[in-house]
């Protein structure tokens, strides 16, 4: 499996990943400076032979707008683990409001929450201190740090020292 290389902009914030390829074109065109690379990895080519970038930081400022991470279902269950957020069951998992949408609960981040069949059926409208449930995980909005720092943790832990103080920081 090819490693992915994280861009950062120049005030070190997470714009992207992209692959090697376009990485290696990036810093041969001095539009960015490696950071880190992939320890034991080298990218060769017929004539010459380069290190795996694993971070990269754009000499320029790129101005990003930043959305924020979409609200979408893949998301939200990657947020939550997949698994319900009331009895950990990771099988027939749903989205449940927290605050129910009969009773004025918005479709959020901070509103949604991933729970099996059985617990979604039993909260039905009600609250979940009404039918003796809680939350293991109290429903937030995700950074992308966050979800690339989860990434990180699994297939480039040498991203993890400049995903960390941005998590801190959003």
């Amino acid at each position: 499996m090819e490693k992915r290389v994280l861009v950062l902009n120049m005030d070190h914030s997470p714009v992207a990943v992209v692959s090697p390829q376009k990485a290696i074109v990036l810093l041969l065109m001095e539009k960015a400076n490696c950071l880190s690379v992939y320890d034991l990895l080298q990218i060769r080519t017929v004539s010459r032979s380069f290190e795996y970038p694993a971070v990269i930081c754009l000499n320029h400022y790129k101005n990003i707008p930043y959305r924020g991470v979409l609200l979408n279902r893949i998301n939200l269950f990657r947020r939550d683990h997949g698994e319900c957020q009331y009895c950990g069951s990771k099988r027939q998992l749903t989205i449940d409001h927290v605050v129910p949408r009969s009773k004025g609960g918005k479709s959020s981040w901070t509103n949604l929450t991933t729970a099996c069949h059985r617990c979604n059926v039993l909260k039905g409208d009600k609250s979940p201190e009404q039918v003796g449930l809680t939350i293991k995980t109290k429903p937030f909005k995700p950074s992308l740090a966050y979800f690339l720092s989860e990434y990180a943790e699994k297939q480039a832990e040498e991203w993890l020292p400049f995903l960390n103080s941005k998590m801190l920081q959003g």
